[in-house]
């Protein structure tokens, strides 16, 4: 296993770095939070410009050819950065779906247009029945009819669906359970499509979609009619591992934040970092994300060598989740009564912490996926 950076690999950390700290200032992040958009268009087009849509997209495709390990660096930067956007619902729910399932017609039409930042893409899973991230929760119908499909249902908590071009529909097309699931690129401007927002902490536009007689041409179903869950779990997989490089940035920048706050804080004549209780608490925090940090990269360097890693993305996911909210919780602690309000840095992690717990399925969900691999679960 080798998880350290190459020096191209670090010329990428320290570029994207640069590149969000001066494009996306902190005070910019609040206004595309507040924005009914969410990111900026704008800097959209000149991080397809730097080649960041296309860094895992073969050259042939308009890419880069890069690796998953290369993307997880970059998504961690976004992390440091709290950037809002839909770059890894495009990237990993949009053009690696594509990637693993679809024609050579497909690729050749949406990666193109994906890798130069001209269309947003993100996957239309989760549904209201509350069962997450498992086949049985897909009960949106995809029927046929004629040469292609109607779809009819409602998803919730799509990512970004309000600014999406194109949805990666899971619907039900056969039998129950794992079966009969069948993955659809929809016109996110198709007739009978609803999108509304829905509220969250971290002010990342997940959305309601519903879908109402909503017409599919035979021609966009992606992948095998019925046999879609096996592509969800490998692009879950991803996803997850993407969702974990951002958490381990947000750990990061939290401690760096911290660590600099309290050598500049005075109270009984001492900066508080001088205090041996609070040096304790910075020096757990740094640990964790370090510990997390090597959970993460262990995960992504394996699914880039395309080796065996379910087990080592779910402890990875559950481990991060715990700690992402225990650093930044410390961290807005340690802030003090400034921490807390809306115009301190420190919150932007704290509320990005709590997304990202629930994302891609909890601390609890991932802990009986390992509880499974080691011969716990039947």
């Amino acid at each position: 296993m080798d998880i350290t950076f190459t020096e191209e690999q670090e010329m990428l950390r320290k570029a994207a770095g640069d590149f969000l700290a001066a494009e996306c200032p902190k005070t910019r992040v609040r206004e595309l939070e507040e924005d009914e958009k969410g990111y900026s268009p704008e800097m959209w087009k000149k991080m397809a410009g730097l080649g960041w849509m296309g860094m895992v997209i073969p050259e042939q495709y308009d890419g880069m050819g890069m690796t998953f390990q290369d993307l997880t660096i970059l998504l961690e930067q976004m992390g440091k950065n709290v950037t809002p956007g839909p770059f890894s619902y495009t990237v990993i729910e949009g053009a690696m779906t594509i990637l693993d399932a679809g024609s050579e017609e497909q690729k050749k039409e949406y990666l193109p247009k994906i890798a130069n930042g001209r269309a947003v893409f993100t996957m239309a899973l989760l549904e209201p029945g509350g069962v997450y991230y498992e086949p049985d929760g897909i009960a949106v119908k995809g029927t046929a009819q004629g040469d292609g499909y109607i779809i009819d249902g409602t998803k919730v908590f799509v990512p970004m669906a309000n600014i999406a071009d194109c949805f990666i529909c899971v619907a039900r097309t056969g039998s129950s359970g794992a079966q009969g699931i069948t993955l659809f690129i929809v016109d996110a401007k198709s007739p009978g499509i609803q999108v509304s927002v829905i509220p969250t902490i971290a002010y990342d536009k997940p959305c309601e979609v519903v879908f109402s007689k909503v017409s599919v041409p035979g021609k966009n179903v992606l992948g095998t009619v019925d046999k879609g869950w096996p592509v969800v779990e490998r692009i879950l997989q991803k996803a997850v591992i993407a969702k974990c490089a951002e958490s381990v940035g947000g750990m990061q920048a939290a401690v760096d934040m911290t660590v600099a706050y309290s050598k500049e804080r005075v109270q009984y004549d001492r900066p508080i970092g001088a205090f041996q209780a609070l040096q304790h608490i910075m020096s757990n925090m740094w640990m964790l994300t370090q510990t997390s940090k090597h959970l993460v990269y262990q995960a992504a360097w394996m699914e880039s060598e395309g080796l065996p890693c379910s087990m080592e993305v779910a402890m990875a996911k559950a481990y991060v989740n715990e700690n992402y909210k225990w650093v930044t919780e410390r961290a807005v602690s340690l802030h003090g009564g400034i921490g807390t309000s809306r115009e301190h840095d420190i919150g932007h992690y704290y509320r990005r912490a709590k997304a990202a717990d629930a994302a891609y399925g909890g601390t609890d969900f991932h802990r009986e996926r390992v509880a499974s691999k080691i011969g716990l679960v039947s």
